[in-house]
């Protein structure tokens, strides 16, 4: 019988032990990581960030959204650099970047179908050559691996920054997701898997919160720092 590809949502405070099964083993199995060095890799400033945007034609209520995920992301990856969880100036500005950059190719995927997440993550790195900033891009729907956010700090910050945001407000997880169910939940499949991804986003921030020490569900984000 195959066994489950799910995640573990939960927070990891050791490595798990390594299974046989007949499906590809996790990165984090195999202690792969993306690189990041600031002097390695480009990271585009907003300015960049946004003349991707008008390459790409992206709305104005995109633009909005994506602001506000940045804003999010942003605030958390400066708590993080303040608890040397991540490197520096330049790595906070990688989290921004990629939060600006996650919906680049909404409109396109809308108009003429296919994944906005794996198209937008093609064109990042088509434009940036950074892949974590693709990973970013790629994942900020869904995490397929373990929720670590000491190992993949960008991936899931740009994921749970984007679950904040409705259209372009910030909200609770609760409000998204009730937000979500109406819309999408029109059958069983639809409603499991919007509760799976409320349910891993609820781990996420759960994980964030332990390694921030802030409560993220009661911040507003109206001041661009998280606070104690």
């Amino acid at each position: 019988m195959r066994s489950s590809n799910r995640p573990d949502s939960s927070c990891p405070t050791r490595e798990a032990s390594r299974v046989d099964r007949d499906f590809p083993p996790t990165p984090d199995e195999l202690d792969i990581r993306i690189p990041f060095d600031p002097d390695e890799f480009f990271v585009p400033d907003d300015a960049t960030c946004e003349r991707y945007w008008d390459q790409r034609d992206m709305p104005e209520h995109i633009r909005n959204h994506s602001t506000n995920v940045a804003l999010i992301a942003t605030a958390m990856a400066r708590r993080a650099a303040e608890k040397n969880l991540i490197r520096g100036d330049a790595a906070v500005q990688a989290v921004r970047s990629s939060a600006l950059l996650h919906d680049l190719a909404k409109i396109y995927c809308i108009t003429h179908g296919g994944h906005h997440s794996q198209l937008g993550a093609a064109w990042v790195m088509e434009h940036t050559g950074n892949p974590l900033l693709a990973q970013g891009v790629l994942h900020h729907v869904w995490w397929p691996f373990t929720v670590d956010p000491i190992r993949h700090f960008l991936p899931l910050a740009v994921l749970y920054a984007d679950k904040r945001v409705r259209h372009d407000e910030i909200v609770p997880l609760g409000v998204r997701f009730s937000d979500l169910f109406e819309r999408y939940g029109k059958n069983d499949t639809a409603r499991d898997r919007i509760g799976q991804a409320l349910a891993q986003s609820q781990a996420i921030e759960n994980c964030f919160n332990e390694h921030l020490k802030v409560d993220l569900n009661a911040c507003t984000f109206d001041c661009g720092r998280l606070v104690d």
